[in-house]
């Protein structure tokens, strides 16, 4: 049930009843020789350490600990060095096999929940979680992904981002900065070599100022490479959709008219998504000459340039879509199509890389389902810990017998 190894063996167990307790002391034989854990040269037993204590397994629902005073040996070339145990890693409070399963445990459910399964605290689970964060990306091989995606998260009210890079290709969070600004995403670009940077193909982002900076400084022809993607488009020419909704909704109001009342969601859905529950309603505010229904059709007509195959055609169906927005005398609509027309090079790049932040935004939304289990995160570096332990594709667990 331990895990013990030669030259190790239970010396004695202490069933507490009342307290729903066991306790077991190992020791080990006489004349054994210890690897060193810096070079591995076996060595004599030099003295031991001071008796600790690890979180098992629970025995038959009982809380299980185990004890025992490491060896140390004295290495020529490292001085006194405390052996591995085979039971638990270096500076563990828990044994190999308890924090397996309390990995399980936080995979399933949050903090809270993990610390009454499991019955351990807050801090403990934390600590669990980190470690094995720690071990994942210390084991994880650098490489340079061929296709990034790069977004924005919300980490606290009052505007705190953090800057997200993904493998667009893997499906995992790879990187994670404090702020949305150009440094933000200099620290990731920056840790590779020039030549490394070279084999970055393409990076899928929103029209974010300062990300496109960062790319353009340091990735090597970085303004063919910079990609915005579908979803980001589209998003964008939503909320002026929004805008345009809001402000005809107050004018008809006042007048006495509540036909776009409870309608805000309506106009989120794509023309063949729409449920059949609300068919008839969307149908019917689309025959009356409204503004935001107008809107909702150029930004509906929109979508169909991701259709053509051939960038040619996708320039031929831009001119005219443009001309539409910005004579269709909304404001709102006529801001988007120039702020899209500005940036639409790499609108159009997205014909020859192919890649969108769809993988971003998947992990985007996996992202927010751990801030609601989690109620928030006060502590910035716990929201990066959750991130790479839920999204960043680590081999979490630690080795054992």
């Amino acid at each position: 049930m331990l895990g013990l190894e030669s030259p190790w063996t239970v010396a004695r167990v202490d069933l507490g009843v009342t307290e729903q307790r066991v306790d077991v002391w190992a020791e080990h034989g006489d004349g054994h020789r210890w690897p060193c854990p810096e070079c591995g040269t076996a060595l004599p037993l030099d003295d031991h350490a001071e008796e600790r204590a690890w979180r098992h397994l629970d025995t038959c629902q009982f809380l299980t600990y185990l004890h025992a005073r490491p060896p140390r040996v004295r290495c020529p070339d490292h001085g006194v060095r405390q052996v591995r145990l085979p039971w638990a890693e270096p500076h563990a409070r828990f044994t190999a096999l308890f924090e397996r399963l309390a990995i399980d445990v936080l995979k399933e459910t949050d903090v809270r929940g993990a610390t009454r399964i499991l019955r351990i605290s807050w801090d403990e689970a934390w600590h669990l979680m980190e470690r094995a964060v720690r071990r994942g990306r210390q084991a994880k091989v650098a490489r340079v992904p061929a296709r990034l995606g790069v977004d924005e998260k919300a980490a606290a009210t009052g505007q705190q981002y953090v800057t997200i890079v993904c493998d667009v290709d893997e499906g995992t969070v790879e990187y994670i900065a404090d702020d949305r600004k150009q440094r933000s995403l200099d620290g990731y670009v920056t840790q590779w070599s020039e030549a490394e940077r070279t084999g970055m193909a393409a990076i899928a982002m929103d029209m974010w100022e300062p990300y496109m900076q960062s790319v353009l400084a340091h990735v090597p022809g970085g303004a063919g490479k910079i990609v915005f993607d579908k979803f980001h488009i589209m998003s964008h020419v939503g909320k002026a959709v929004d805008t345009v909704r809001t402000q005809e909704h107050r004018a008809l109001r006042d007048e006495g008219d509540e036909s776009l009342t409870g309608t805000k969601y309506l106009w989120l859905y794509r023309a063949q998504n729409v449920p059949d529950k609300h068919e008839a309603r969307v149908a019917g505010l689309l025959q009356r000459p409204l503004q935001t229904a107008r809107a909702w059709m150029i930004k509906e007509t929109l979508s169909e340039i991701w259709g053509d195959q051939r960038v040619g055609w996708a320039r031929v169906f831009w001119r005219r879509w443009y001309f539409w927005a910005t004579h269709s005398r909304l404001v709102r609509i006529i801001k988007a199509a120039k702020t899209i027309q500005r940036h639409l090079p790499n609108v159009l790049t997205s014909f020859t890389h192919r890649i969108t932040n769809a993988v971003a935004e998947g992990l985007n939304s996996k992202i927010q389902t751990i801030k609601k289990m989690a109620y928030g995160f006060r502590n910035r570096e716990h929201f990066k810990t959750a991130i790479f332990f839920h999204c960043g594709g680590l081999q979490l667990y630690p080795a054992t017998h």
